[in-house]
């Protein structure tokens, strides 16, 4: 498939998107009702007839219309017209269709040895003490390869974590009962939010998230989103995992042509808000480091300054629409997001963001070279699918036809942590019982073990035999697949 530029709309010329410079990443940003959704749609197409796969979190439940050819219209001529664009052709681009709770598309899972510590403290708003906690429990399940994979198995290391604190403590650090119930307390809340449906097995395989059509054009993932935004904590955190996820399992690829993936994340400020610094270091790094796996990845947003400069500085495509600046915040914020932009002398760009109507940006992508374009105000070429949601008979017909077929659709129970971990407390309470006849002499020989450590060192070393090695953990904590 020939690899030619992404036309994003037109100012003083046309403006292209560049596909060998997406994995440098990106942002669009403006008010709400500016435009932003139509310019990701314009994006996605113009991967997907690339080839490349694309996903994309559907906040408001209007990116299914990906799926269906847009109807002819006078405006939509009128803008073809205005932008120069003689062949346009109404299409129906490839897609599947992802909800974490099953119910708008494919069930998407991950097990809690998967998601690892620190995403999973994130989740839960745990608080240093706390997560120190979580992360000597998933020490422990990790060097003994025992396998968490639903929150019924975390809550069953929880309890063995607390029955053994006093031998967890020796080992690992201190580990106090009212840090373990504190987390407990948190699963129960996360339970009630729902997240049980997004912890389990199957678990997502990323090659399911990486196909083409039989045409060769990439497939559109869009995670339905409607209703997982109401738990913003859940949102972000599924997004950074699954980014995370990207960045553990791709090979290393360099800068190719085009993209192998790319990655729209809508409402970004919410990976930002009340992360704590050391999260936010490791999202940086993976932001930074994931463009050489070949994914790009565009952040959308109201407002630039919803991105941390650190991260904002690594995103060399840009496109702004207009922002509002009623307010001395936003009046900061347009003045900011003006910086931004290679200067162009025949445009006021601080002005021209507050009066950019809609359909309207100010544009910059990086050219030749990795160099950052001249901002211009364009036109936004229109999508050749439909502006709007599917019909629920239009979205049921492509869910029925989906290339993953049911693979995700019933979940699996196999045996996991929470019935090793009974089986073993049965075991060790027949030992202990056994034992107990030797207590005194191991009150007269204080340097040797008491029955309760022996047994406990026992149990970790039986459930290592028969579980496998240690599992090993990447950059923000997830688990490393063996290759």
């Amino acid at each position: 498939m020939e690899i030619s530029p992404i036309l994003i709309g037109k100012g003083t010329d046309k403006q292209w998107l560049l596909p060998g410079y997406s994995n440098r990443h990106g942002v669009i940003t403006g008010a709400t009702g500016t435009g932003k959704t139509v310019t990701l749609q314009v994006l996605a197409e113009g991967f997907s007839r690339l080839g490349v796969p694309v996903f994309l979190a559907d906040v408001k439940g209007d990116l299914t219309g990906l799926s269906q050819p847009i109807s002819p219209h006078p405006k939509i001529d009128e803008r073809l017209e205005k932008i120069g664009i003689p062949d346009f052709s109404p299409t129906a681009w490839p897609m599947v269709y992802w909800d974490l709770f099953g119910e708008k598309g494919h069930p998407i899972r991950t097990t809690i040895t998967e998601m690892g510590p620190m995403l999973l403290a994130n989740l839960l708003e745990l608080n240093d003490t706390q997560e120190g906690v979580l992360n000597i429990a998933f020490r422990v399940a990790d060097e003994q390869g025992l396998l968490l994979l639903d929150l019924e198995d975390l809550q069953a290391l929880l309890r063995f974590v607390a029955e053994n604190r006093k031998e967890l403590s020796h080992e690992y650090g201190n580990v106090s009962a009212a840090s373990v119930a504190a987390i407990q307390r948190r699963l129960l809340v996360l339970e009630d939010q729902g997240a049980e449906e997004f912890f389990g097995e199957p678990a997502l395989e990323l090659s399911d998230l990486m196909r083409t059509d039989l045409s060769g054009r990439g497939v559109i993932n869009a995670l339905a989103s409607d209703a997982l935004i109401q738990n913003p904590r859940l949102y972000a955190t599924f997004l950074l995992w699954l980014l995370s996820e990207l960045f553990e399992e791709l090979p290393e690829v360099g800068d190719p042509e085009k993209p192998k993936l790319v990655f729209f994340f809508d409402e970004a400020h919410l990976l930002f808000d009340h992360a704590p610094r050391a999260l936010l270091e490791k999202v940086e790094q993976v932001v930074r480091l994931i463009r050489s796996k070949g994914v790009g990845v565009f952040f959308v947003t109201q407002n630039p300054m919803d991105i941390p400069d650190s991260v904002l500085g690594q995103l060399g495509n840009r496109i702004q629409h207009a922002l509002r600046a009623y307010t001395p915040r936003e009046q900061k914020a347009v003045r900011a997001a003006a910086q931004t932009f290679r200067t162009n002398p025949n445009l006021d760009v601080e002005e021209a963001i507050t009066q950019l109507g809609v359909g309207e940006a100010l544009v910059s992508t990086l050219q030749e070279k990795g160099v950052p374009g001249i901002v211009d105000r364009c036109l936004i070429r229109p999508p050749t699918s439909r502006i709007g949601p599917a019909s629920d008979a239009e979205f049921n017909e492509v869910r029925s036809r989906s290339p993953v077929g049911t693979r995700y659709d019933k979940p699996l129970d196999r045996e996991s942590a929470a019935e090793v971990l009974e089986e073993r407390a049965k075991k060790l309470a027949e030992e202990l019982e056994k034992a107990e006849p030797a207590k005194k002499e191991t009150k007269r020989k204080s340097t040797r073990q008491s029955p309760s450590e022996a047994m406990f060192k026992s149990t970790l070393r039986s459930m290592g035999s028969m579980l496998g090695r240690e599992l090993m953990r990447g950059l923000l904590g997830v688990l490393k697949r063996s290759k």
